[in-house]
């Protein structure tokens, strides 16, 4: 009872919420499916009286942020550009992505370091009966920030899962300022399932067999992990094991299907950590109140550390380009950001680290430009704006439809070669030429 009214006392309209921010001013808002709409668009509303006010966001999912449409008020800075963000920044000069390595954020935010103190708008699931807002499908770093948010608001939205975890996965109604609530239909933001292609299905099947009994695996976003998801759900594997960053669709096939038994993972037993999820409505109810997987700060999923406690592990993370050097583009065209770091580097240092681990980077061998003109993804050499996300050192596994090959310890001129076996057949010889020319082709390599 005593929590029931502390919540009437802190219920606020999202006008009132929206008045607290001043010209300047920093505003978190919650990333993912914490983004927050009725706030959100209050705040938008108060554009032409506000100047120089920062957001910090990551992956924004639809519907587009309405503080988006006003540049002249406010600088939108995304941790992780999706789709959308790509969307909105072709049309916004004032949307910059911000890079990190992802476990590290808490620890960063803890030490006083990024934005300065703030004020925080997350969407939540409604409040129980102990006084507690479950964060949803977004643990990540978000109660880290709401300890540093000078003001913490909660936008309360009906129908958003309830995740169990895990740590971290709430927050009391005592650590909350205000409570905005939103009506009825106010969820998470379901996300349609992609369906793979055929060089991704090929990819797909290039990695199976690296898949055994016990391993503990890591999916991505897109139509090729739920692709591998398909193929596991399929497969004879037994007792594997999810530790990952983003929960995905893939994972409700493996363990609707029995083969995910987590009981040979080395902590976790019986369930799969995570840190944030992204898919279908499908998905969402599947996670809802669902001891099967639990929800865990980034710091904890994303820790190479933590990673490498588990054997086996098996990373599977794409990319958009990788060079004969074996550096990989996962990120930018040229000067263009198309998604960011994200847990990428954290995920294949982890795996390598782990006692028989894998880390697969993936990739199809071309892409369709915008004038209809087949594009290799494998490249002489980056061109100068070309992110680097991860280095050559650390790459294990490369992948395409044309073969998987193990990188790691081999020198230049064998990964050239190696690489080069990867590519589309008419790309093949003139990057056997192009190597030759960078001095990383020997006489003696296969023609």
């Amino acid at each position: 009872m005593a929590y029931e009214t502390e919540y009437r006392e802190k219920r606020r309209k999202p006008e009132e919420v929206a008045a607290l921010v001043k010209p300047g001013d920093v505003v978190d808002y919650g990333f993912f499916n914490g983004k927050p709409v009725l706030c959100d668009a209050a705040l938008a509303a108060r554009a032409a009286e506000l100047q120089g006010v920062e957001i910090y966001a990551a992956v924004t999912l639809p519907p587009v942020p309405e503080v988006v449409k006003h540049p002249r008020s406010f600088t939108y800075n995304d941790f992780q550009y999706s789709k959308l963000t790509r969307m909105i920044a072709a049309q916004n000069p004032m949307v910059f992505y911000n890079p990190i390595l992802y476990h590290l954020a808490p620890y960063q935010l803890d030490a006083g370091l990024g934005p300065r103190r703030a004020i925080g708008f997350y969407r939540v699931a409604p409040m129980d009966r102990h006084g507690f807002f479950n964060l949803g499908p977004q643990n990540s770093e978000t109660r880290t920030k709401m300890k540093r948010d000078e003001i913490v608001v909660v936008e309360v939205a009906p129908d958003m899962p309830v995740c169990l975890g895990g740590a971290e996965e709430s927050v009391h109604i005592r650590e909350v300022d205000y409570v905005v609530e939103a009506p009825e239909g106010h969820g998470a933001f379901p996300m349609p399932a992609e369906e793979a292609s055929p060089e991704e299905i090929r990819i797909a099947e290039h990695i199976l067999p690296h898949i055994q009994d016990g391993s503990v695996l890591q999916l991505g976003i897109g139509a090729l992990p739920n692709q591998i998801g398909k193929m596991v759900a399929q497969s004879g594997l037994r007792d594997l094991g999810g530790h990952t960053e983003m929960f995905c669709d893939a994972y409700v096939d493996i363990l609707e299907s029995g083969r995910m038994s987590g009981r040979k993972k080395a902590f976790d037993r019986g369930r799969v950590a995570y840190t944030f999820a992204i898919g279908t409505q499908r998905m969402y109810d599947f996670l809802h109140q669902n001891p099967a997987a639990a929800s865990y700060p980034v710091h904890y999923t994303n820790d190479p550390r933590v990673i490498a406690r588990h054997d086996n592990f098996v990373s599977v993370c794409s990319a958009l380009e990788v060079d004969l050097y074996g550096q990989v583009n996962a990120e930018s065209a040229l000067f263009r950001q198309i998604s960011g770091n994200g847990g990428m580097f954290d995920f294949v240092l982890g795996a390598q680290w782990s006692r028989g681990g894998k880390s697969f980077i993936c990739l199809t061998s071309t892409y369709t430009d915008g004038e209809g003109k087949l594009r290799s993804r494998i490249l002489p050499n980056f061109q100068p704006g070309t992110i680097v996300t991860i280095p050559r050192q650390m790459v294990d596994f490369l992948v395409t439809e044309y073969g998987c090959v193990r990188l790691a310890t081999m020198p230049t001129w064998q990964r050239a070669e190696a690489i080069v076996s990867l590519a589309h057949p008419d790309f093949r010889e003139g990057l056997i030429q192009a190597a030759a020319k960078q001095g990383i082709w020997r006489p003696s390599n296969r023609k």
